[in-house]
């Protein structure tokens, strides 16, 4: 784990120098889709995640960031993530501050996904829509840097085979793109040293 990391305000210049400053708004069609990665504001911070629920037809009971799919209304990736975590988890859009933006990922239902990262309170009044989420919780972002709680397994899908990362959290499987961000994540701020086999901005 990288020790130059000790404080929030450090781990906010790693990302802010490493992150994409500005996304702009949306460009052409198909299905987009952004999701808010919320950090907390303290020096072991932690992160935003939930459990989608099980009535839902995509990635039914999986842990997932707060986000969703592209809508009319949305100028930009960050109007969506913004948008859908206060519906969702009830995280109001003024108290987040914007620090960046992955690259895109595809998702494995040919979502184009673009991870905003941001940091919000210490204290978070979460509120759940059950409508998306069954429940949501704030693991340690640093305990994604453990390599005892990873795993890369390889899938064959319709004639495909490609490389699937997990995290084993407690009785949790968090896998695929949650998984893919959270350890690129863990590359990026505590140099995790995870190989993911593949290139996550291409087609699964």
């Amino acid at each position: 784990m990288d020790a130059s990391i000790r404080t929030m305000d450090d781990l906010v210049a790693r990302l802010r120098s490493e992150l994409l400053p500005e996304l702009g708004d949306w460009q052409g069609a198909g299905r987009q889709a952004g999701v808010l990665v919320a950090l907390t504001d303290e020096d072991q911070p932690r992160v935003v995640l939930g459990r989608r629920a099980l009535h839902l037809s995509l990635h039914p009971g999986e842990i997932a960031f707060p986000g969703g799919k592209r809508e009319p209304e949305d100028a930009g990736p960050w109007d969506t993530a913004l948008r859908e975590a206060q519906e969702e988890v009830g995280i109001d859009p003024s108290t987040v501050e914007r620090l960046g933006a992955m690259p895109s990922l595809q998702t494995r239902s040919r979502f184009e996904l673009w991870p905003c990262v941001g940091r919000v309170p210490a204290s978070l009044d979460l509120v759940v829509d059950t409508r998306e989420f069954d429940s949501v919780f704030t693991p340690c972002l640093a305990q994604f840097a453990d390599p005892g709680i990873f795993e890369l397994t390889r899938n064959e899908d319709g004639g495909h085979s490609r490389w699937v990362p997990h995290f084993h959290y407690g009785d949790d499987d968090i896998w695929g793109v949650t998984a893919a961000v959270l350890a690129q994540l863990a590359n990026l701020i505590y140099d995790a040293g995870f190989d993911l086999k593949r290139n996550w901005g291409q087609s699964p």
